[in-house]
């Protein structure tokens, strides 16, 4: 059957009012009332259910339409039970929910709702039959990752109470998929720590596995603490392998795994020294007058702004920490805030430093090539990050030195043939190094007064040259092997490719030279990368998006430069 539109503005309004009462009213209960909002919510809900029921008896049919909107109905009705706590209550609701939407459990309709009950039905046994809640929660598990295969996106439940298709969201869904993922995991976790039943290299994994959700939203006060969890099991996990006297096969292949684990987990604590660098120059980049209400200071992913339609609540994220086991000193290894001074950032990229180089202990070169190459990219990102709370330049250039060294260290060691995707990277990331080295030195030669050292004029140009050569050397690895012609329609990376056809145009620009001949030859070439670069544009049109601003500079440049030229030649 379908439902009118006009039943569907009537249940799209109610549902509104239920969740204005559930994550905005709630907050402003009096101490005395608690649940005053969400008893209200409770009797819209109620009445949102008779209201399908009633059209279901009208047409004596029922159908995903209905379906759909009496789960997502029933799934409220038993979060709001369980949440005022009434158990008995909210498992009825939840097994009437069950009853209706388990058969169409991996449809974009019903995924979110059904993800949504089998936490519920884990949170409800957890403290009455830890078996069962262990049940719901591999369930929701497992339908999460058999969907996750799937190519259609999910439907947010809000959605389901849209008269449009149109204008479904489905990165909201998705994100919420994600958020509801996130509590499943945490909940088994839970679980399993409590009940003392757990592999505890698998638990480590879920934990840091958790702590990448959570600082990809800003939560770093999770992060850290799935984090901090993930190394207190492996510590106590290799205190255990450590008073095994017997050293069989068996013991040597838990070594092995040991060590395997203890890097990835050391590399996701890397990358969260990496990312809260990185989100606190963003912040920084970002501010304004008001900066602490436009780029909030918390860390804390309960007290953060979800979306309007999320399906988790800030009740739900606001005790993510694991009970039972004291984590503090691995979480006093690192700040959980936003760092606003070189101070804080120096200890931030210390301690994701030390973590790269344990895991460099395990993904080496010679075993783990592209590991290692990722591991050494993440390095390079964190100079970069540090290089943002640096003020003097001198020591900005010796950072980018470092970077250099680091990225120029990958192409000493591996075989660009096998590895042209990183290689790839890391010319262009070189290209973009060295004019960042030569911005610095032409800035302090600005400055200076009297007339330059040969010397220094010498440097300047060199790096020109190696910016321009690491550039040449991304370019050209985009070309047809077969032919040695670049494609007239750069696939993945277009915006890298036009960015440095700009820079090298640019450095052929600022070449100094008191020779008249070299001098003409560099802005010739100057004028080549210019042209090479607004005629791409010129014949894929949506390319000017991409670079709009370069674009319009290198139209310019193509009239300016010929006379510049001829000007040059006539002196």
């Amino acid at each position: 059957m379908t439902i009118t539109k006009e039943s569907f503005v009537d249940l799209q309004e109610k549902y509104n009012k239920v969740k204005k009462l559930l994550e905005e009213d709630s907050k402003l209960d009096p101490p005395n009332e608690p649940h005053l909002s969400k008893y209200s919510a409770r009797q819209i809900l109620i009445g949102m259910k008779a209201s399908i029921e009633n059209l279901m008896r009208s047409q004596s049919s029922e159908g995903p339409d209905t379906l759909k909107l009496t789960g997502a109905v029933y799934l409220y009705l038993g979060m709001v039970s369980l949440d005022t706590e009434e158990p008995s209550t909210g498992e009825k609701y939840l097994e009437k929910c069950k009853e209706i939407i388990e058969k169409y459990a991996d449809i974009p309709e019903f995924i979110l709702i059904t993800l949504n009950m089998y936490n519920q039905f884990g949170i409800l046994w957890y403290h009455r039959e830890p078996e069962k809640s262990q049940v719901y929660l591999d369930k929701a598990e497992e339908l999460y990752l058999h969907y996750k295969e799937k190519s259609a996106p999910p439907i947010d439940i809000s959605d389901l109470f849209q008269t449009n298709i149109e204008t479904f969201n489905s990165d909201i869904a998705l994100k919420n998929m994600e958020k509801i993922y996130t509590l499943t995991l945490y909940y088994l976790a839970q679980r399993q720590l409590q009940m003392n039943d757990y592999d505890p290299i698998d638990w480590a994994l879920n934990a840091a596995t958790l702590s990448q959700f959570f600082m990809e939203n800003n939560g770093f006060k999770q992060a850290r603490h799935h984090l901090a969890a993930s190394s207190y099991m492996l510590q106590k996990h290799e205190k255990e392998l450590n008073e095994i006297t017997e050293q069989d096969e068996v013991y040597e292949a838990k070594m092995e795994t040991f060590k395997h684990r203890s890097a990835d987990v050391a590399r996701c604590w890397s990358k969260y020294g990496l990312i809260l660098l990185a989100r606190s120059k963003e912040r920084l980049l970002n501010h304004t007058d008001d900066i602490d209400t436009n780029c909030p200071l918390s860390t804390d992913l309960s007290k953060l702004e979800l979306a309007a339609d999320s399906t988790i609540s800030q009740e739900d994220l606001k005790n993510l920490d694991f009970k039972g086991i004291d984590v503090t000193l691995f979480e006093s290894q690192i700040t959980d805030q936003f760092v606003l001074t070189l101070n804080d950032a120096r200890k931030v990229f210390l301690n994701s430093q030390q973590w790269t180089i344990k895991a460099q202990e395990y993904y080496t070169l010679d075993d783990l090539a592209s590991d290692y190459i990722e591991i050494v990219l993440d390095q390079s990102q964190l100079y970069l990050n540090l290089l943002f709370f640096e003020d003097c330049p001198e020591n900005q250039a010796k950072l980018h030195k470092r970077r250099v060294n680091l990225l120029e260290g990958i192409l000493d060691k591996v075989n660009s043939q096998y590895y042209l995707q990183y290689c790839r990277q890391v010319w262009f990331e070189l290209g973009r190094t060295y004019g960042d080295i030569l911005d610095i030195k032409a800035e302090k030669l600005r400055e200076s007064k009297g007339r330059p050292a040969p010397q220094t004029l010498t440097k300047i140009n060199s790096l020109s040259e190696k910016s321009i050569h690491h550039y040449l050397n991304f370019i050209n690895s985009l070309k047809n092997k077969i032919t040695g012609e670049l494609p007239a329609k750069i696939q993945d990376d277009e915006k890298a490719y036009l960015q440095a056809l700009f820079h090298i145009a640019a450095l052929y620009g600022r070449y100094i030279t008191l020779d008249k001949e070299l001098q003409i030859k560099k802005t010739e070439s100057s004028l080549e990368y210019h042209r090479l670069f607004k005629e791409y544009c010129d014949k894929n049109t949506k390319a000017k998006e991409l670079v709009p601003m370069e674009y319009e500079i290198c139209k310019e440049m193509v009239d300016l430069l010929p006379i510049k030229i001829l000007k040059l030649k006539r002196s």
